[in-house]
């Protein structure tokens, strides 16, 4: 029996031991605005006012983002969505973006998100909707758009399912496809990255807003 715990011990450590040598780290999220681009090096200034230097992976994917509505959030629909968990067991958005048919899988999963204190992202496919209850909130002026207290929806990916809240006034973008020709000076961005030893990072996945959209996430 001592024998077996020593063993068992030995494994974690060697595991534990396996992942810090691997030099792997916990990715971070990068937003704000492009300074300039230098080859595979993106100056980002970043809403705290740093500049941040990000390292372009080879692989690097671009997405764009654009401006949508709730009309797109729509049953079947991959969607991505940050949002603050509720008094009764739901979530209620703060942002949605949906995803095109060729990006449909992108990142499934609920984890925990860092856009405010405890907030989530959670990326599934839209399994059923509608009508939120509750009043439109006070600050909508659309007229057209206050008629809609918002959405309650179903979002189901693998291993699970979350009820989500998109009230009226949830920011909701659109994202499709992009390249690295489409990084210029004064575009905001998001990216996903990993910090390197020498303080730059290496971005693996950005997001990028087109006709002056911020990406929400």
């Amino acid at each position: 029996m001592h024998r077996a715990a020593f063993i068992a011990a030995t494994l974690l450590a060697g595991s534990a031991t396996a992942q810090v040598s691997s030099g792997k780290s916990t990715p971070e999220h990068v937003r704000g605005d492009i300074v300039t681009v230098d080859g595979n090096t993106v100056s980002v200034k970043s809403r705290s006012g740093e500049t941040v230097k990000l390292q372009l992976a080879d692989d690097v994917r671009v997405a764009v983002a654009e401006k949508g509505d709730l009309g797109d959030v729509r049953d079947g629909a991959f969607i991505g969505t940050t949002a603050v968990p509720q008094s009764d067991g739901t979530l209620r958005a703060i942002e949605v973006h949906v995803f095109p048919d060729s990006m449909k899988g992108t990142g499934e999963g609920h984890r925990p998100w860092d856009l405010r204190p405890g907030s989530t992202m959670t990326n599934a496919t839209v399994a059923a909707s509608g009508a939120a209850e509750g009043k439109s909130p006070s600050t909508m002026t659309n007229a057209t758009v206050a008629k809609v207290a918002g959405r309650k929806l179903t979002l189901k990916y693998s291993g699970g399912e979350k009820s989500v809240v998109v009230p009226a006034d949830a920011k909701v973008v659109k994202l499709e496809p992009g390249d690295r020709s489409q990084l210029k000076p004064g575009v905001h961005v998001f990216a996903i990255a990993s910090r390197q030893g020498d303080g730059t990072f290496r971005a693996e996945r950005l997001t990028i807003g087109k006709d002056g959209v911020v990406p929400p996430m």
